[in-house]
């Protein structure tokens, strides 16, 4: 089969690799689509420890399934469409035992460790461990490949407006306008909310006001805490969510929030520089809900994918680029260029 692997800095390789094995009570799946993530690009750009296949917002077909040995699991069957997830817990730890499986301490991610290939290849081997410990469900009937591959994604932010508890009441403050930023905003007007997004990108702008939010404010050349505060009469918005990997938006948003507001930090800051300063007598005194959002609960990957079934996401909106594995290079550099939101690879 041909997978792409990632070799360096930027640099993509299309190889020809052995056919997996279907492991024993797990199977093999015929990879129909592969979403291009932020941290896929930002692992991309620095280039890895030594080559893999990435790829972790994963859907196709079952088409191989292994000796079943007895150990208790989820069984499919040849032909079976499947959504899949990257992370995979380790079912033992403090936080697994409490059912907070995003926040187990031996987590490992398809298509991010070397151990686990990702989804950038033809097909791709779905251990009994992947079955039973990681993220898979199967696809509704009538859900597009293309549009299933949107549930990972789809699932993070579900999880944080659930945690944040977005409502018919909120104003809500989205920084950030990219794939995830676009997702947050139809979420959050599914959710019955008014939304304000905040962008530099001329062009991301644009896409950003196609999905219809109350306004939209030019970051690069707005203060975008006195345009929000214009907006609200004063008041601040219900929550806001950081959608970019932006250390000053983080700082903004206290200052945009109303008191007893929430603030959700969605978007992780660079290991090499993950420090932000805010204003914590605004935090303090004005009694913020100031929170971090990584992950969900295999739960919400299963919502996502009836979220999307029934057509509360503008999928072809999202979707604004598909290459083939053969162009999975062109792929990156398309999603890196800020010119689309949603990029997707078809094998």
């Amino acid at each position: 089969m041909k997978a792409a692997f990632l070799v360096g800095p930027r640099q993509l390789e299309l190889r020809d690799v052995p056919d997996p094995a279907a492991p024993p009570d797990g199977v093999v799946l015929q990879v129909a689509a592969c979403g291009v993530c932020g941290s896929d690009l930002r692992r991309w750009r620095e280039g890895p420890s030594q080559p893999y296949i990435p790829g972790h917002e994963v859907v196709g077909a079952v088409i191989e399934v292994g000796e079943s040995t007895g150990r208790p699991g989820p069984r499919y069957q040849v032909g079976d469409r499947l959504a899949v997830a990257p992370d995979v817990h380790c079912g033992v730890c403090y936080y697994c035992q409490r059912g907070l499986y995003n926040l187990c301490d031996n987590l490992r991610f398809l298509g991010i460790h070397p151990d686990l290939p990702g989804g950038f290849g033809e097909r791709m081997a779905l251990t009994h461990d992947t079955l039973v410990n990681g993220i898979v469900h199967r696809m509704p009937p009538g859900l597009s490949f293309k549009a299933g591959a949107l549930a990972e994604p789809c699932s993070s932010v579900l999880a944080s407006h659930e945690k944040a508890g977005t409502s018919l009441d909120d104003r809500v403050v989205v920084l950030g306008a990219g794939p995830i930023g676009c997702l947050h905003i139809a979420i959050a007007q599914a959710r019955g909310a008014r939304v304000i997004v905040s962008q530099r990108s001329t062009a991301r702008r644009e896409l950003a006001r196609g999905l219809g939010p109350e306004a939209v404010i030019d970051a690069s050349s707005e203060d975008v805490v006195a345009r929000v505060h214009e907006l609200t009469g004063g008041i601040g918005a219900d929550l806001v969510i950081c959608a970019n990997p932006v250390a000053e938006t983080q700082a903004q948003a206290v200052e945009m929030v109303r008191k007893g507001g929430r603030v959700v930090l969605f978007g992780g800051l660079p290991k090499a520089n993950p420090w932000v300063t805010v204003n914590a007598n605004t935090i303090h005194y004005g009694d913020i809900e100031f929170v971090g959002a990584f992950s969900y609960h295999p739960t919400f990957h299963e919502l996502a994918l009836d979220v999307l079934a029934r057509g509360l996401i503008p999928v072809d909106q999202l979707i604004t680029h598909s290459f083939p594995l053969e162009q999975v290079s062109e792929a990156f550099e398309v999603a890196n260029s800020g010119q689309g939101l949603k990029v997707i690879v078809t094998a």
